[in-house]
Parts: structure tokens; C-alpha cells; sequence
């Protein structure tokens, strides 16, 4: 299943961003635990058949890792803007609060799809509170699927968020986008290349490294 192969690859990379060396390796530890990769890959797995959410939210981990310390722009952690568009496909899976585009999408005029917006308004109060904020689907079309159905809801004007959008603002994007949604395995083949490049920003070798205690904040 799609969903499975993308978590158990988002395991290796994290896994690989993870290691205390000079230099990323696929491989680095062959010899204190060398079925390891494996063994991590087969635990998400089983979780993400459990959960689908858990491959999103590795995902999730890793990108917020690469810029947890500087609100940098992609350029200035060396990512052009072809990494940009190919790491915004991340989008076809996951949820999302209705906070997070209830407000610029739906309470004021935006170029979102008539019909996807009433779907959305369905599902979301007119002004989400802590108390009632419910997640929606980023992608509702497949889900469960990592693929390249988020460039078609791009096109489609089916996207939550104004940075999705934005992508069809600038013609070079625009192709982009175009090119991720319409030709075969070409948006799953810069993905993993543009994935590995983000997983490399500003690994902590030698001693700055650490072994977390909990996995989604650094230690204190």
C-alpha cells in the first residue's frame, strides 16, 4: 500500500537524519544493530496500517526538525523552488484543524472551488474556537494514498491552505504543479530526492547530537 511505502521510507530518512556521524549513511549502524532499518521499517508499518495519520505526522516531524531553530526561508536552508512545490505534495496526506484555513479561505473571498468550499463549510463552524475545531482530510479525494493527487487539487482549486494556492500564482510553479499532476512517477522520484536534501539541513554531529526523550520536542 502507497501509504505504507511512504512511512516506511519517511522511517529510513529519519532514522538516516538522525545518526551521530560527519556525514548522513544509509548503513551507519551495521554494527552495533544492523537489521535496524529494517526493524524500524517494519514497526511503521505496522502502526501506519493501524493509524494512517502516523505516516503524515513523521512527515510532519522531520520538516518541522529542519526549521524548529530559524524561521528561514527555503533559499536560505538551500532548497530551490522546484523543492518547494515537490515537498508541498506532502499535503495529500494528513488532516487538518478548520482554524488553520477556515479563516483565509472560507471567511473571505478566495479562488477556492465553489463546491469544495461548501463541502468544507459542512464540516467546519464559521468561527473554530479550541472547543470545536474538527480536521478535515488536506486531500479528500485520496486520503490514505501518497501521491500525486494533491497537484490535481491544486489545479482543481481544492487545497486548504493559501501557500497551495499560491503555487498556480507564478507561472514557473504553475508548470510544476502541472508536471507533478499529469506525468507518471514524476512527482514521486523528485520527492524522495528532495526529502533526503531537506533530512540533511543542519544535522547536529559529535556531541550536539541527542538521544530525545520525547520524540516531538528537543531535550532540555
Amino acid at each position: 500500500m502507497k501509504k505504507l511505502a511512504v512511512a516506511a521510507t519517511c522511517a529510513a530518512l529519519l532514522l538516516a537524519a538522525a545518526c551521530n556521524a560527519d556525514a548522513l549513511e544509509v548503513g551507519y549502524y551495521k554494527k552495533s544493530c544492523p537489521r535496524v532499518e529494517t526493524i524500524v521499517r517494519a514497526e511503521v508499518k505496522k502502526f501506519v496500517y493501524k493509524n494512517a495519520g502516523v505516516g503524515a505526522g513523521l512527515i510532519r516531524l522531520l520538516f518541522h526538525d529542519c526549521f524548529v531553530e530559524l524561521i528561514d526561508s527555503f533559499a536560505t536552508k538551500g532548497l530551490d523552488a522546484e523543492d518547494m512545490v515537490v515537498l508541498s505534495g506532502a499535503h495529500t496526506v494528513g488532516r487538518s484543524h478548520c482554524s488553520s484555513f477556515v479563516p483565509d479561505r472560507l471567511a473571505v473571498p478566495s479562488d477556492i472551488d465553489g463546491g469544495f468550499a461548501s463541502f468544507l463549510r459542512r464540516r467546519c463552524p464559521a468561527n473554530p474556537t479550541s472547543s470545536n475545531d474538527p480536521t478535515v482530510n488536506q486531500d479528500v479525494v485520496t486520503p490514505n494514498a501518497f501521491d500525486n493527487q494533491y497537484y490535481k487539487n491544486v489545479l482543481s482549486h481544492k487545497v486548504l491552505f493559501t501557500s497551495d494556492a499560491a503555487l498556480l500564482t507564478s507561472p514557473a510553479t504553475a508548470k510544476m504543479v502541472s508536471d507533478n499532476a499529469h506525468i507518471p512517477g514524476w512527482w514521486e522520484d523528485r520527492f524522495k530526492k528532495a526529502f533526503v536534501k531537506m533530512a540533511a539541513i543542519d544535522v547536529k554531529n559529535s556531541y550536539q547530537g541527542e538521544i530525545r526523550k520525547n520524540c516531538r520536542v528537543v531535550n532540555y
